[in-house]
């Protein structure tokens, strides 16, 4: 085959179209520890569900503080739960200000909440299931239809 059998071969493939030109780089994940009593860890999980949140698991625990000072602080309840929730980086300031409204304004919802960057999430399937992103739907601002979560 020469040269030009080849040029005219390349030629007559179908050109692949791009899907959509404008797409960017996919947000970030961010794993999110909310601790907080554990009779109102009900009430934390559904209002962090409000924020694109589809995975959330609520861990039990107890407090270690000496029973004296808990006396004394009137926080005789040691029972806690954790959760943690796979948040949007574009979401977590707004997500912060609601707890700290929470933490403040909610009878006994006192609690304590941080995050740390996920580095990675395996496959297109999965960063789509985490970062809320469903099929023919736009995605958001700035974020592909796939993505690893770098």
């Amino acid at each position: 085959m020469n040269e030009q059998d080849a040029k005219r071969r390349r030629s007559e493939r179908p050109v692949k179209k791009k899907k959509d030109a404008a797409l960017t780089a996919p947000k970030k994940l961010k794993l999110l520890f909310t601790v907080v009593d554990r009779k109102k860890a009900e009430l934390y999980a559904d209002l962090l569900s409000e924020y694109s949140v589809n995975l959330q698991i609520v861990l039990a625990g107890e407090g270690t503080a000496k029973t004296e000072t808990l006396r004394l602080l009137g926080l005789d309840d040691t029972e806690r739960a954790m959760i943690v929730s796979v948040i949007r980086d574009d979401k977590a300031p707004a997500i912060f200000e609601m707890l700290g409204e929470k933490f403040e304004s909610v009878r006994g919802g006192k609690g304590i909440a941080w995050s740390v960057p996920m580095t990675s999430a395996v496959g297109v399937a999965i960063y789509q299931f985490l970062s809320d992103y469903r099929e023919g739907q736009l995605p958001p601002q700035g974020q592909t239809k796939g993505g690893n979560g770098k």
